[in-house]
């Protein structure tokens, strides 16, 4: 696994890369503009030679977190609207910065079969409206807070079925999220289990990256909310299990948890952890 974290932006996109290096990161997650907020000033294009440069110099492999105002759930005109725009203009970035992945959360609606059916029209909206793009949506599993869809692999299993163009979608496993929902991967077996249902319904070959939080809650809670690595109710043995799975030997994981000033000591521990033989 090629592990990394999230990493500010502050000063321009480019600078996350020299973040990422002080960290000890082998690549690394951004936002490509303020992700709580529907508008952004338009990327300059010395900014884009700027982050392609520093791609090509520290060789990191990067991936895009998406606005966390999107809904492509919702039934509200103007908010519908409003998330189509913000997701296609997101990945315009992605597209013109050469990052493959940007990562989004499905969409929220409190009846499941109606909501899926919307995220899933709502993909397809913004693929006519991103024609040949090489960037890809990667959908993000989610802890299932309030009406929160995808929190279930049938879930998004669900959405695959439905868009015209599955081939351009991935997934984001977001460890956190995957025990909140339920998926018990605290243990070696556990892990094996979840990741064996994973493929089943979804295909792991579909694993774009990985996101790397412990939880703060219990099992099943379905409470989105981060903690350090080894400090949660998950501990340490799902994140042995990920860093030594030679099906993710080439994945992106990136560390999202409370206190970037720790991301170093954090990417050490997960380092730590791969067996050597």
């Amino acid at each position: 696994m090629l592990i990394g974290a999230h990493e500010s932006i502050a000063g321009g996109v480019s600078h996350a890369f020299a973040r990422a290096e002080e960290h000890g990161a082998r690549s690394l997650q951004i936002f490509t503009k303020n992700a709580r907020g529907w508008s952004a000033p338009a990327l300059t294009e010395q900014e884009r030679r700027a982050f392609r440069a520093e791609a090509r110099r520290t060789g990191l492999p990067s991936v895009a977190h998406g606005s966390y105002l999107v809904n492509l759930g919702s039934e509200d005109a103007t908010l519908r609207e409003k998330s189509l725009a913000c997701v296609t203009e997101e990945l315009t970035r992605c597209e013109r910065l050469g990052i493959t992945y940007l990562v989004i959360h499905p969409g929220a609606h409190p009846d499941e079969r109606k909501g899926l059916s919307l995220i899933a029209a709502g993909i397809d909206e913004i693929h006519q409206r991103t024609p040949r793009f090489r960037a890809r949506l990667c959908l993000e599993i989610t802890a299932g807070q309030g009406n929160c869809l995808g929190w279930r692999f049938w879930h998004l299993a669900e959405i695959l079925s439905q868009v015209k163009r599955e081939d351009r979608i991935s997934i984001c496993l977001d460890t956190c999220h995957l025990f909140a929902a339920g998926y018990d991967v605290s243990t070696e077996q556990g892990y094996e289990a979840v990741m064996a249902e994973c493929d089943t319904t979804v295909g792991l070959e579909r694993v774009g990256c990985f996101h790397l939080n412990d939880c703060k809650k219990p099992l099943g809670c379905r409470v989105d909310r981060h903690e350090e690595v080894g400090k949660g109710t998950i501990g340490r043995t799902a994140f042995r299990c990920l860093v030594n799975d030679p099906r993710f030997v080439n994945t992106i994981g990136v560390l999202e948890t409370p206190f970037p000033e720790r991301y170093g000591e954090s990417i050490r521990l997960l380092e730590s952890l791969r067996r050597t033989r």
